[in-house]
């Protein structure tokens, strides 16, 4: 199997009670992650990649980085898919849901429950996520239109996959516009994976460790992404593809 990063050693208990040593992936970066799910995507799929059919999307912000590697290997054009997660009040980083482009919400109605979150708790993070997409929307596009998904392969690229409340929106938002829907990761937990496969068409992981507790503890670098940065990789793609 590929691998793209260095190797750190993660104890595991066997059958013996003893510890051995299972290998996890360190990607150094997301755009070097970005390369090892193109080598996945184009031995896999290579067939289907054809840039009048297929796209590349990129959830911003770290998303669109390790999808901008993924466009460039494979010679697709790119553009990007905006998802805004609902994070738990106090605790932001725990999701609760995510919200897509278009107005589609998903909810982790268990993770609701456990922090006895009221309805118009959840009501006023919607709107205030949406009204974030809309900002985002204007700032990475600067007036360019998005890209018709008709009828195409989009391949929707993150950083990786923890809770997939984020992926999961945006795998229903395309599903009735696109004609097949693969999402394509560095890393994910296990039971995420599972847990989107009848969402999609396809799902593409470099790496699915166990145990797994956050995306950026696979990354040597998980710096956050800018603003800036994802407009410079965007101008860039779009300079390239026309």
């Amino acid at each position: 199997m590929f691998r793209p990063g260095v190797a750190v050693q993660a104890p595991q208990a066997n059958n013996h009670d003893r510890e051995v040593c299972q290998v996890v992936i360190i990607f150094q970066d997301r755009r070097q992650a970005g390369r090892a799910v193109a080598q996945i995507l184009r031995d896999e799929l290579h067939e289907a990649l054809d840039p009048l059919n297929a796209i590349v999307l990129g959830l911003p912000r770290g998303g669109v980085p390790v999808a901008f590697e993924v466009a460039r290997e494979l010679q697709l054009p790119l553009d990007i898919f905006i998802v805004r997660k609902l994070g738990v009040p106090g605790q932001e980083e725990l999701a609760m849901g995510a919200v897509a482009s278009g107005g589609l919400v998903v909810v982790q109605n268990e993770v609701i429950g456990a922090h006895s979150i009221r309805e118009e708790t959840l009501d006023a993070i919607i709107a205030r996520e949406q009204l974030e997409i809309e900002r985002r929307e204007i700032a990475y596009r600067r007036g360019r239109p998005p890209v018709s998904l008709a009828g195409r392969i989009a391949i929707l690229v993150d950083d990786g996959l923890a809770t997939g409340s984020s992926m999961k929106a945006a795998a229903r938002s395309l599903r009735p516009i696109a004609r097949h829907v693969i999402v394509a990761v560095p890393v994910a937990a296990v039971s995420t994976r599972e847990d989107l496969r009848p969402e999609v068409d396809n799902i593409i992981c470099v790496e699915t460790p166990d145990p797994f507790h956050a995306v950026g503890e696979f990354y040597r670098n998980f710096d956050q992404t800018s603003d800036d940065q994802v407009r410079a990789l965007l101008a860039h793609a779009w300079r390239i593809s026309g």
